[in-house]
């Protein structure tokens, strides 16, 4: 399980914030601290010790020693740095496209896909968007049920076919219904997969392409879903989606209870990939937009006020 960057920071700053003055020493044992809760958070070595360079001369400025609340001002200075290593702006899905847009979602069995799909339509819809789902997660029967349902209470149609046939197919027919009925989106599930079951990775290629020949440069969203409940095995074995299947950005489910808090770090640096959505909960309305610079003003939300 992650740590929770939020306490940890808590804490780091709680000393730092107290003090009148702050010279070196002090700094640098602030800084040791922040690096191990970013490890301890899964983040790479690299990217911490990059993190904490880029923070420590702009700590040591004369601004700041000479600060009336230099403690407070470093504070900020983390803050920066950790909207500019999340990616700093957000990053809608793309909609620019003339409709309709096909979307796939991928990921590990039990990451959450369906779901996901369910809280995108719920998005959609209310948006006044006319919305096609494939159920192509073929393998698992309940898989179909689920989606079918959601979509039945979403408003969304749905494209669906034989247990076990050929997922590729259903994207077809999927998108050739979006086509034909003049629909806004085309939502594409999948079986999850690990990444080295490569025959199931090159079926993702397959979808892809099946897809691409009745709309050019489609899909024009991939989005991998990862479970951050699942803990680093679950990143490490993700990794091989973003070239099997051309990933565009990332869905973080479950991010609620124990999970919140430093594991958006580990991903968005370890993928290089957009966090586009979040998901909060069980219901379809909860996911959110995930915003950098909202998120880390609720990651040291008590350490920003003076």
């Amino acid at each position: 399980m992650f740590e929770n960057l939020t306490n940890k920071f808590e804490e780091i700053f709680s000393s730092l914030k107290k003090s009148p003055s702050l010279d070196e020493k002090q700094v640098d044992e602030g800084l040791r601290n922040i690096r191990q809760a970013l490890l301890e958070a899964d983040v790479s070595l690299s990217v911490a010790k990059e993190f904490v360079n880029n923070v420590k001369p702009k700590a040591l400025g004369q601004e700041i020693i000479r600060s009336t609340s230099p403690g407070q001002m470093v504070v900020k200075i983390v803050h920066d740095e950790l909207v500019h290593l999340l990616g700093e702006s957000n990053s809608e899905i793309n909609l620019n496209a003339v409709p309709p847009v096909p979307i796939m979602l991928v990921g590990l069995q039990g990451s959450g896909k369906t779901t996901s799909i369910a809280k995108l339509t719920r998005r959609f819809t209310e948006s006044g968007l006319r919305v096609v789902l494939g159920a192509g997660d073929t393998f698992r029967a309940a898989a179909v049920e689920q989606l079918s349902m959601w979509a039945g209470r979403l408003g969304a149609e749905i494209v669906r076919g034989d247990p076990g046939s050929d997922p590729a197919s259903i994207a077809h027919r999927a998108v050739a219904q979006a086509v034909e009925g003049s629909f806004d989106i085309c939502i594409i599930d999948t079986a999850g997969r690990l990444q080295n079951q490569s025959n199931l990775m090159q079926e993702l290629g397959k979808i892809r392409r099946v897809i691409s020949k009745q709309i050019p440069d489609a899909p024009h969203e991939v989005l991998l879903v990862i479970d951050a409940t699942a803990g680093q095995n679950a990143l490490s074995q993700a990794e091989g989606f973003k070239e099997a299947a051309g990933c565009t950005g990332i869905v973080l489910a479950k991010l609620d209870g124990s999970a919140r808090g430093g594991v958006i770090v580990p991903v968005a640096q370890r993928f290089g990939l957009p966090v586009k959505f979040v998901g909060l909960g069980e219901s379809a309305d909860d996911l959110a937009t995930f915003d950098p610079e909202a998120f880390v003003d609720a990651m040291l939300e008590g350490v920003l006020k003076p």
